[in-house]
């Protein structure tokens, strides 16, 4: 609720508005009236670290990361709401602060596209505390991640009961389970370490995927204690229904404007 005026008392008015300032300069019971205010803010907090650098689908994660918060973007500015970017790495890389209108949407998605971070690493926790240090209004943050980081649960759970966040997850269906493609070198996307691996071996092809459902039902698990709905994206896949669905789940059950 926002303040809109000060009037004076009619029957029926909750006494618990009554401004008693005013009634004492002017001798009569006036009362703060207030409007519901229907304007949101949006923050996308977008990933921007090295290991966004993969894909083996149709796309890149990090191209599927960059479209998907260009739609969420233009979504709210359609809706008449101000949105913002927070860009981060293992370091805060850029900001934008909220804001509405075309010109404004515009350029966040130019900083979308376009940016390229001076580093490689991932703090989610650091970009989440960031982002409420600089965002003091109630908003909707949408961090868009693969999540390959630990040490985030509590800044997630902190920044959720304080803004609404959601997790918008982008993966690759390769980081699940690879292919037997014998002996190949690999390198860490954020640490630039490089390994050679026998990917012709069963039994390591086994543990791989093994190792990956854990990193995701215990990053499932994160976002359950935390209390924050989650938006999952594959590279190999349309983001548009996932998006769809979500939405109209949460009208339903937030009542949302979206």
């Amino acid at each position: 609720m926002e303040f809109d005026e000060v009037r004076e008392y009619q029957p029926g008015d909750d006494i618990r508005n009554i401004d008693w300032n005013v009634t004492a300069r002017t001798g009569w019971l006036h009362v703060k009236k207030y409007v519901e205010e229907r304007e949101l803010t949006v923050l996308i907090v977008f990933d921007a670290s090295g290991s966004f650098d993969f894909g083996t689908a149709t796309r890149l994660k990090r191209e599927l990361a960059a479209e998907v918060g260009a739609v969420l973007a233009f979504a709210a500015i359609r809706n008449n709401d101000k949105v913002g970017l927070l860009i981060f790495t293992d370091e805060i890389e850029a900001f934008v602060p909220p804001r509405k209108g075309r010109k404004h949407v515009l350029r966040i998605i130019r900083e979308i596209l376009h940016f390229r971070p001076r580093s490689k690493g991932t703090n989610i926790a650091s970009a989440l505390e960031h982002a409420m240090r600089v965002v003091k209004r109630h908003s909707v943050m949408f961090c868009i991640s693969d999540f390959r980081d630990s040490g985030y649960e509590s800044a997630l759970t902190i920044a959720n009961r304080k803004h609404d966040v959601v997790a918008v997850t982008v993966t690759d269906p390769k980081e699940m389970e690879i292919p037997p493609l014998g002996l190949i070198e690999v390198e860490d996307g954020e640490t630039g370490e490089r390994v050679i691996l026998d990917l012709s071996r069963k039994k390591f092809a086994d543990m791989f995927s093994e190792a990956a459902a854990g990193v995701r039902d215990r990053r499932k698990a994160i976002f359950t204690r935390a209390k924050v709905d989650e938006i999952g994206l594959k590279t190999d896949e349309d983001y548009v229904e996932p998006l769809v669905r979500f939405f109209q789940e949460r009208q339903r059950r937030l009542k949302w404007r979206y």
